[in-house]
């Protein structure tokens, strides 16, 4: 019932980013989709240490309260807040600042790099809204309150859409009007989900006054959420890489790449969903002293993101061409989409076994250990992949299946290390 929410609002996230492919894709071009598709490894690099600061704040705010630590939670709440302003305001500046270098850097052709610059420094304008809506966010689902956040996600999506049909379509603003749109979207669900905060009774309630750095705090969220920020920002930096590869066979290919990214994440998000899930139901009980709902809540998770995974494949594996055709009727860019589609679908339910067991282990505050195997998996394995696949053939196949090879690596790795169960509290385990 946790997860229900969470995957809601991921689904809700999806869709609204989703939404922007669509209508950049029918009413500005294949070239503005491959802009707006090639930028998503840059936002995913530069926000990923707010979202590895954001995983150790839920982690501690969890343990506190399901222990009913009214002050810990207190001082864990109000310091999120301050991390989150601090590293909004850095992505803001860096961001705007940094765009251009890295689009040079992954090789972005010529036809796409002055849309993808425009879209990404007016993203970056607003992402201070958005860093601060995340960790907001993750206050709220650290105390198992997932039903506020999916209501401002829905708020947030609903407006997107209005948006970009209002300045895409109908002001014809481009590229400009589709980053706006997400901007102020991002605007109204941080402003809805601070005034909760601000106004609730809960032991989370929000003071503005007390929003600081309390001492001990930072140190006690960094030493847990940094492993997964580092392990973002190097996946993130994969990804970039992968993108590059990917932009070498032109803009078509990058199109269809990022049409097919944008149903990716249909998958990938109800998947964090889960982990998150099991992260704050771990947390929690170790907390309270239950231990022995640890297992279990895995073994529940597992099996959800198993499930889903399997039945969600095997519909977009039925309905590719007219999935990618949505997205536009470029045939050129539907035909690598839906080659893109065999090789991501066969195999996602083993990144659901990577991430809820990664999720899993975290939330007992072991953020190291599952760092290191997603590290490994998903960024060091695939650096070398590409690097010496391509050496020996420039062919786009090679790119592509080091995503499910990647994925079943980190799945053997963390199967390895839960076995053990060294992670595991001893009366749990």
């Amino acid at each position: 019932m946790y997860s229900i929410p969470l995957i809601l609002g991921n689904l809700f996230q999806q869709l609204y980013n989703t939404v922007d492919s669509i209508i950049v894709g029918n009413y500005i071009g294949s070239e503005a989709l491959a802009a707006v598709g090639s930028s998503g490894s840059i936002i995913n690099l530069l926000i990923g240490f707010c979202v590895g600061a954001s995983a150790g704040a839920g982690v501690v705010i969890a343990q506190f309260f399901g222990a009913q630590d009214k002050e810990g939670v207190r001082k864990a709440v109000h310091t999120t807040l301050a991390i989150a302003i601090a590293a909004g305001v850095v992505m803001t500046v860096v961001g705007i600042l940094l765009v251009p270098f890295l689009l040079k850097a992954m090789g972005t052709p010529e036809e796409v790099f002055g849309q993808a610059v425009t879209y990404l420094q007016v993203y970056f304008g607003g992402i201070f809204f958005s860093v601060i809506y995340n960790m907001s966010a993750g206050i709220l689902n650290a105390v198992g309150n997932s039903r506020r956040s999916l209501i401002y996600l829905m708020i947030a999506a609903v407006s997107n859409i209005f948006l970009d049909l209002l300045l895409v379509v109908v002001l014809k603003m481009g590229i400009v009007g589709a980053a706006l749109a997400t901007d102020i979207s991002q605007l109204l669900s941080c402003i809805f989900i601070l005034l909760f905060l601000t106004r609730s009774q809960e032991i989370y309630r929000v003071r503005l006054r007390e929003i600081r750095f309390y001492e001990r705090m930072p140190s006690k969220i960094i030493k847990i959420g940094l492993p997964t920020g580092i392990q973002h920002v190097v996946i993130s930096f994969s990804n970039v890489l992968v993108q590059s590869s990917v932009n070498s066979f032109g803009a078509a290919a990058m199109a269809g790449f990022a049409a097919y990214i944008k149903i990716d994440g249909f998958n990938i998000l109800p998947v964090m969903s889960f982990s998150t899930a099991a992260t704050t139901f771990t947390g929690q009980n170790i907390g309270a002293g239950k231990y022995d709902r640890v297992k279990r809540g895995m073994y529940v998770s597992l099996a959800m993101g198993i499930i889903y995974t399997i039945a969600t494949g095997i519909l977009l594996l039925i309905f590719a061409p007219q999935v990618i055709g949505v997205f536009t009727d470029n045939q050129e860019v539907v035909t690598y989409g839906v080659y893109i589609m065999k090789f991501f679908c066969p195999f996602y339910w083993s990144l659901a076994i990577l991430h809820v067991l990664s999720g899993t282990i975290r939330g007992t505050g072991h953020t190291l250990e599952p760092m290191l195997v997603i590290l490994f998996s998903l960024c060091v394995f695939r650096v070398i992949w590409i690097t010496a696949a391509l050496s020996i053939a420039h062919q786009f196949s090679y790119v592509m299946v080091v995503y499910p090879l990647s994925w079943m690596v980190g799945m053997i790795l963390i199967l390895l290390y839960a076995w053990k169960g060294r992670w595991m509290p001893k009366k749990a385990a």
